[in-house]
């Protein structure tokens, strides 16, 4: 399976932070925003990573991931000109999905939770149809919405809806078949011009292959959109990696737990960065 992060947007919501830099790039507490989603794809054992980003922010990327060797995966990068909804990443990125299933996951989202690894490798281990997330909130009408039956089994899918269905939002993490890209170079416009993730998931619920993995209570979902829930997710991170003492989306790490990476690699990487906080903590689980 293939990963793909979708990072582009102008981010307006922000500014003036997101003026003159990517959000994706702006800190979450000690590393930059980007590498919290792209740890997920990671714990998914997803080793071959697309980063869809505008022209003026894909450089940055480049500069901040490189080729991705460095924690024994593979990065590549495309230039979205223009957002124009989520299923649009499927299109750009035909020629890396390729013959393979596919992830996408959003720049901007932070998730952490006890069983996340294991929810992750059952949604990468589908062979047809496609899997999504369910998060309980308290006002769902900003999200996607997915009601569910009682045994679990999405019943519905809306985007936005003024009247819910239900309390369970969907997440920017999805799983699919390699169908997914032509199901995506099929969809129409919305009424409000985008290509939008949830007409594609209403295909596979059709056809009775959308499976749906819930987030339960003591799990986290952060959406870092605007100045508040940004500050929000900071302190989320500071205050888990304080007071545990392991670090959350640590990328080095996860590749060094994977097998992607040694010892040694993992030590040189804590070298480079020996004078922080976070340099010290890799050099500490080499010893």
């Amino acid at each position: 399976m293939k990963g793909i992060i979708l990072a582009g947007g102008s981010a307006t919501r922000l500014y003036p932070l997101s003026k003159a830099i990517s959000k994706q790039i702006m800190p979450v507490y000690d590393k930059p925003m980007v590498y919290y989603p792209l740890s997920s794809l990671m714990l998914a054992n997803i080793r071959e990573v697309l980063v869809i980003s505008t022209p003026r922010d894909l450089p940055v990327f480049k500069e901040l991931l490189g080729t991705g060797e460095e924690l024994g995966m593979t990065f590549d990068y495309v230039v979205q000109e223009k957002p124009n909804g989520l299923a649009q990443a499927f299109v750009l990125g035909e020629q890396f999905v390729g013959s393979d299933k596919v992830a996408l996951v959003l720049g901007d989202n932070l998730f952490y939770g006890q069983g996340f690894s294991e929810m992750l490798k059952r949604a990468a281990s589908i062979r047809n149809g496609a899997c999504i997330f369910g998060y309980a909130v308290k006002d769902p009408r900003a999200y996607g919405v997915v009601q569910l039956a009682s045994d679990g089994m999405a019943l519905s899918l809306e985007e936005k809806p003024q009247q819910p269905k239900s309390e369970y939002a969907v997440p920017g993490l999805y799983f699919y078949d390699n169908t997914v890209v032509q199901r995506a170079k099929n969809l129409r416009p919305s009424a409000r011009g985008e290509y939008e993730i949830t007409d594609l998931n209403k295909e596979y619920l059709k056809e009775g292959t959308l499976k749906v993995e819930v987030f339960g209570r003591g799990f986290a979902w952060l959406d870092t959109g605007n100045c508040d829930s940004l500050l929000e997710a900071s302190n989320f991170v500071a205050t888990i990696q304080k007071r545990q003492g392991f670090y959350v989306s640590c990328i080095e790490e996860i590749a060094w737990r994977n097998g992607w990476i040694s010892n040694e690699q993992l030590k040189a990487l804590g070298v480079k960065q020996e004078k922080t906080e976070y340099g010290r903590y890799l050099l500490d689980l080499v010893k």
